[in-house]
């Protein structure tokens, strides 16, 4: 079996280390992202930043992806609050720094949106979330929270084919000698 080579293997407190503090940082980026484009960006009105390919386009979302299910935000804010429950829960659990990283912006993109839903108008547990990155190719607005999601997903992918346990341990599949 293959792992994580002894010298990047840590402590469950550094691995949890990790974890809060790549939640905390995509938390910090999302806010002040979302406060910039707030601030300085009229509703609804794009801007390119790369030609076509990528606009910013400042819009409120109250469903999920999609704008799907809008108008259900109190329902996602619950969601949204029991995943982050979860994840802390479950952390202690974590042994890798990939998969600590995982979660770290599994939990940073959780909170971000979250912070929308329970801050913003139109009130607590039922605030718009800010979208502003919009990729045409994708049909899609989303902002740095949903990035770090998918983000997270695609690593979840990639640890899960790779084999690679909670540990940090891969594991091949082939029977041991």
């Amino acid at each position: 079996m293959q792992g994580e080579p002894a010298a990047r293997k840590r402590s469950p407190l550094a691995v949890f280390g990790t974890l809060i503090g790549v939640a905390a940082a995509v938390l910090a980026v999302d806010q002040l992202a979302k406060a910039w484009v707030t601030a300085n960006l009229p509703f609804n009105s794009p801007r390119e930043i790369l030609g076509p390919l990528l606009i910013f386009r400042r819009v409120l979302n109250s469903g999920a992806a999609f704008s799907f299910a809008s108008g259900s935000t109190w329902v996602f804010s619950i969601i949204a609050a029991a995943v982050v429950v979860f994840l802390i829960w479950f952390a202690r659990r974590i042994r890798s720094l990939s998969w600590a990283v995982l979660f770290g912006l599994l939990l940073g993109g959780t909170l971000g949106n979250l912070t929308d839903r329970l801050l913003r108008p139109p009130g607590f547990g039922v605030g718009r979330v800010v979208d502003f990155i919009q990729i045409p190719v994708l049909q899609a607005i989303f902002n740095i929270a949903d990035s770090a999601i998918v983000t997270s997903m695609a690593l979840f992918v990639l640890l899960t084919l790779r084999g690679t346990g909670l540990d940090g341990v891969r594991r091949t599949g082939r029977p041991q000698d």
